[in-house]
């Protein structure tokens, strides 16, 4: 795909408009008793921003991206598991934790975004000399992990997605399908100006039970797991800064308003290629999603070039943290292979 129509088609899809970065203030050191892991926790300025990273191992580099509203903490166990043969990087994505925390909309942009990992990974490259490096992404990661392998394949060995829409199939079915649609509702209240105060009431009441109240019956979630999330989440702006990123694309379904009038959101006009991605890439799915529901999974042959699913049917949108012996072992396989 030629870079110009791929940038095309991330404006519109995402609603992104490349522009200048916002510097956001320099990020506190970590607080101590944050993580209890063997991980060295560094920083790199770098497009605009400060961004904070875990890092663990030694080898091949590989880069795994986090979602809404988590931070560099939800790859905890595969920081372990991959630094044994890997150079393992985690960052807090911008607007995260104790990464820069830009106060302008336009910053949290998918452009911006996929320029940190442009950036970051040039930077964590360049002491071994590599070229290439593997991406592992979540949620919000994904998405932007899918639009980097895009514009970017030079730079990637191998694509790892977990519960993560590609941009075009999501937006067709943001546009046609009422199972996501309902599903996605979720996104309009996260958008508006009430979301922090809705989230973050009393202690972050609601904003545990939606991403750690299931893991915490079930065990996979821990006390001091919780009280990592809620130290993350406390930070001055962090809150503001991931909801940015569903502010910053418009993403969501169409409102009663828009359906009464017509319009529905902005996708990818039929002129254009769809985001065409052609490195090798594995797609790992909790099919009980309940968010990003698995016809997202649909015609993704047709975007992806080399592609792999691996199904987890009793894995919900936070399978990461619920399996991750499962999700590693996923991993390896698809690493393994030439």
């Amino acid at each position: 795909m030629r870079y110009a129509n791929a940038a095309a088609v991330v404006a519109f899809v995402v609603a992104g408009i490349l522009a200048r970065p916002s510097t956001g203030s320099a990020p506190p050191e970590p607080v101590e008793g944050q993580s209890t892991f063997p991980f060295s926790h560094e920083y790199a300025d770098i497009n605009g921003v400060r961004l904070h990273y875990a890092r663990a191992g030694n080898g091949p580099l590989i880069v795994f991206l986090h979602g809404f509203p988590e931070f560099w903490y939800e790859w905890k166990n595969q920081l372990v598991e991959f630094s044994r043969d890997h150079t393992a990087v985690a960052p807090d994505m911008r607007g995260y934790n104790l990464s820069s925390k830009p106060a302008d909309l336009s910053a949290y942009q998918v452009p911006q975004l996929v320029e940190d990992v442009r950036a970051l990974t040039g930077e964590l490259m360049k002491p071994a000399g590599g070229s290439k490096f593997t991406l592992v992404a979540h949620d919000w990661g994904g998405v932007v992990a899918w639009v980097f392998a895009a514009l970017h394949p030079d730079l990637l060995d191998k694509l790892v997605i977990v519960n993560a829409p590609h941009p075009t199939i999501f937006g067709k079915l943001l546009q046609q399908d009422a199972a996501q649609q309902k599903a996605s509702g979720y996104m309009l209240m996260f958008r508006s100006p009430q979301a922090e105060a809705t989230l973050s009431a009393n202690s972050y009441a609601l904003l545990t039970s939606m991403v750690l109240g299931d893991g915490l019956k079930a065990g996979t979630v821990t006390e001091a797991d919780k009280a990592a999330y809620l130290e993350a989440w406390s930070q001055p702006g962090a809150l503001t800064g991931g909801l940015n990123y569903y502010r910053a694309a418009g993403v969501g379904p169409p409102t009663a308003a828009s359906t009464e009038t017509g319009s529905a959101p902005p996708a990818a006009p039929p002129a254009l290629p769809p985001l065409v991605v052609r490195v090798p890439t594995l797609v790992i799915w909790g099919e009980k999603d309940t968010a990003l529901l698995t016809a997202n999974l649909d015609g993704l042959d047709e975007v992806v070039t080399k592609l792999t699913i691996r199904r987890v049917p009793d894995g919900t949108h936070w399978v990461v943290r619920e399996k991750p012996a499962e999700v590693n072992r996923l991993i390896r396989e698809f690493l393994a292979q030439p």
